[in-house]
């Protein structure tokens, strides 16, 4: 997380929100022999943020870890973008980068195996309900043994979410007038990801600095 408090402008609801609705982020675990371990997981957070559930492949090397629960972090990204220096149209700037990013802290656990399918049927409903109009998959299309089969090489995983923190880095810093200069050349020709996003959300910022 960023230390300049600026960029924390977002209540503890906006940011399990965000985080919701994303429901995709890099886990991080540290390892002894190893060092720090990531996976790239799609999770399921609840209303409150308390807790998120997630699955992992058996073979992940994560799992031999959590033969105890385990303090892990969820980092998730949103968008981002370079930012020249000359496109706040003000002298003595230097380049910087602006993005969102949301952290989830907490003690990751194992889960039985038998909740293993309501995860699944969980996550599937959440994320096929916000596709265009589609005849919603679910689990119930498997074959049932192949669906057997699939899912004794994943494992479920509990989540209880202690801390949250969240970066909404939109040149808060500046002058409004600055900030939006930057965002509509952010909107143009911007390095990085969901620029358009990112842009409306820096003129979306006045007044939080």
């Amino acid at each position: 997380m960023h230390p300049n408090p600026v960029y924390h402008s977002k209540s503890t609801t906006q940011n399990i929100a965000y985080a919701r609705e994303r429901a995709f982020g890099v886990l991080a675990l540290n390892s002894q022999d190893s060092g720090p371990l990531l996976s790239h997981v799609p999770f399921v957070l609840d209303k409150d943020g308390d807790a998120l559930w997630l699955h992992l492949v058996r073979s992940n090397p994560m799992v031999r870890l959590l033969k105890a629960p385990c303090a892990a972090k969820i980092a998730v990204s949103g968008p981002d973008s370079y930012v020249s220096p000359d496109w706040y149209g003000t002298p003595d700037q230097v380049p910087t980068w602006n993005y969102v990013a949301v952290h989830l802290s907490g003690i990751l656990e194992l889960c039985p195996q038998a909740d293993l399918r309501a995860l699944l049927d969980r996550q599937s409903a959440y994320f096929e309900g916000r596709l265009s109009p589609k005849l919603t998959w679910t689990t119930d299309k498997m074959t049932e043994g192949v669906l057997d089969r699939m899912m004794r090489s994943i494992v479920p995983c509990r989540m209880k979410v202690e801390k949250i923190d969240g970066t909404w880095k939109l040149n808060q810093n500046k002058p409004d007038d600055v900030r939006h200069s930057a965002a509509s050349q952010i909107a143009r020709d911007g390095l990085g990801s969901e620029i358009e996003i990112l842009a409306s959300l820096m003129r979306a910022a006045d007044g939080q600095g």
